[in-house]
This record gives C-alpha cells, sequence and structure tokens, in this order.
C-alpha cells in the first residue's frame, strides 16, 4: 500500500502551481486534501515554515524553503519525520533541476510538468524502501524536527486561518473581485437593466435639476444631492439610486450583506427625501427595484470550480 499519495511544489508568494505528481488513486478524501491543499497555497504567508495539517485518514506536511512551498499527502500511518525526508529530497530534486530565476519568472501555472517523473521515482522509492536518499538522512531530519518541531494543525484549524468553510477559502476583500460568481440568472439580468435604468432617471433629474437650482435660487441644492447620491449608490447595486448593487451583483465581497443593506437604506432615504419630486408609484418603483437587486445580491453564491488544472 503506498503511503505517499500525491506531492505538490507551488510559488509562495502568489501560491502558483509550479508541478505536481500524477495520482493513479482516486479516493474521495485525496481527493478532498489536493484541493485543499490548493486553496491553502493561495495563502502561504501565514502559514509556518515546517507544518502538518491533520485529517481523518490522510495528513497534509508541508515545508517552505527560498520562496517554494513542499506539499505532500501521506497516509496518517507515516512517521512525520519520513514525510519531511521525502519533502526534503523532493526540495533537493527541484532546486538542483530548476534555477531560482526561472521559478521567479514562471507566469502560467504548471510550468515545470516533466518534473513529474522525478517525482514519481522518489515517490516509488519512498513507498517501496520508506527510507530517504540523496544524502538526507533518517537521523538527520529526526535531530531537525527535535530541534524545530513541525506546527501540527487540524482542517479546522487552517480554514479558521484562512477565513475558508467547506474546503472553500474566502480570500481578502483585495482580491475578492478575481473570484467568479454563478452565472446571472434571467431575474438578475433583469434586475441590472431596472438598475441602470433607475441610475439614469436619477442621473438625469440630478443634472437637469441642477440647471434651474443655480438660475433661480439654492433651495433645491439638496434635492440635487439626494437625486445624485442615488445615482452613486444604483452604479456600486449599478448606476444612480441603486449603483452600488450592480457591483455587489457582478463582484464577490466578503462583506456583501453589510453593503447591500447599506445601499438599499440610503436608495430608500434618497427617494422619501425626494417625495413631493416623484409620485408615490415613482418611489415605489425605485425602491422595489432596490430591494429586488438586494436580494439578488444576498442570493448570489460564488461558483464552484476545479483547481486541478489538468493535474
Amino acid at each position: 500500500m503506498s503511503l505517499i499519495l500525491f506531492a505538490f511544489v507551488v510559488r509562495v508568494r502568489d501560491g502558483l502551481p509550479l508541478t505536481a505528481s500524477t495520482d493513479f488513486q482516486h479516493s474521495k478524501e485525496l481527493q478532498e486534501r489536493k484541493q485543499q491543499l490548493k486553496v491553502f497555497s493561495k495563502s502561504l504567508n501565514t502559514f509556518p515554515e515546517r507544518g502538518t495539517i491533520k485529517g481523518h485518514e490522510l495528513h497534509i506536511h508541508f515545508f517552505l524553503s527560498e520562496g517554494v512551498a513542499y506539499w505532500t499527502v501521506c497516509a496518517c500511518s507515516l512517521p512525520s519525520a519520513i514525510a519531511f525526508c521525502f519533502l526534503e529530497d523532493l526540495r533537493w530534486e527541484f532546486t538542483a533541476s530548476f534555477d531560482n530565476s526561472v521559478v521567479t519568472l514562471a507566469t502560467r501555472p504548471y510550468p515545470f510538468l516533466e518534473f513529474d517523473s522525478v517525482i514519481q521515482k522518489l515517490q516509488q522509492q519512498y513507498n517501496q524502501s520508506g527510507g530517504p536518499s540523496l544524502g538526507v538522512t533518517l537521523a538527520e531530519v529526526q535531530e531537525e524536527l527535535k530541534l524545530n518541531p513541525p506546527q501540527v494543525l487540524t482542517m479546522e484549524d487552517v480554514q479558521l486561518t484562512n477565513g475558508s468553510a467547506n474546503g472553500h477559502a474566502k480570500l481578502a476583500a483585495a482580491s475578492g473581485q478575481s473570484q467568479r460568481l454563478e452565472p446571472a440568472s434571467a431575474h438578475g439580468i433583469l434586475s441590472l437593466v431596472l438598475n441602470i435604468m433607475c441610475a439614469a432617471l436619477n442621473l438625469i433629474r440630478g443634472v437637469h435639476l441642477i440647471e434651474y437650482t443655480f438660475q433661480d435660487d439654492y433651495d433645491g441644492l439638496w434635492n440635487v444631492m439626494a437625486f445624485l447620491l442615488a445615482f452613486v449608490c444604483c452604479i456600486c447595486q449599478t448606476l444612480a439610486v441603486p449603483a452600488t448593487q450592480c457591483h455587489l451583483y457582478l463582484f464577490y465581497s466578503t462583506l456583501k450583506k453589510l453593503k447591500s443593506f447599506a445601499l438599499l437604506a440610503v436608495i430608500v432615504l434618497c427617494n422619501a427625501f425626494l417625495f413631493g419630486l416623484r409620485n408615490a408609484w415613482q418611489l415605489a418603483f425605485h425602491v422595489s427595484v432596490a430591494c429586488l437587486s438586494t436580494l439578488l445580491c444576498l442570493q448570489r453564491r460564488l461558483l464552484e470550480r476545479s483547481l486541478d488544472c489538468g493535474v
């Protein structure tokens, strides 16, 4: 029975996958571990230099060195010292094969897939003999682990650290817009069109009112501001009254609920202030569109997609 099941090498600074072994086993837990470690690789700056993430039957061991992270998925019965011997051997082989400048300049995922043959040989040696190679002795690694023991984590610890749930990480706000959402439904497309219409109406009414405000007096200045504020809120729900919601509907945000309700509240208040310049039906239309957009924003979820990239 194989004890070392999968190996994975990534760049620390951005989590770019550099190479991985081809796995010939398709157990459910192994596939889950592969998905999880690829997600964890996106936030390696929060990880210690060396550690073990414990699972039910499979553990993930990792080692960070010179801007590169080396991961392996192993059976829980495999001693940690041997797992880290394997990672040391993997690091030695990888650095001997690829210069650090080549790793730094890599732009596409898995640029060194040919290294898979080396990983397969290394895995085969460990699975058959259970011993290290390339001058890395088990005694040396055991001594190193005594002096600097790897941090032991559970899956729950790592998921909390990465702000993730059910194996899906919530990226930081700075990178949130790169996450893809589920395809827009017919109701969502209708909501965006109505939001754009409301935004345009707010902008037109606001600009038109500016002309009369500065020609006659400044009494209508607050009305102008209400129209324009509504416009800015229906481009962030898209353009005018619902400006902030188009943005929230199209892009992922970790504060989606707070932003959605804040924009809805501003739109409702702006329309309430404009009572008199708009009749009851117009007010009901603008508020209803804003409520629909808010509801759809909150219901739209992240698109689940495979992270295997063919490996």
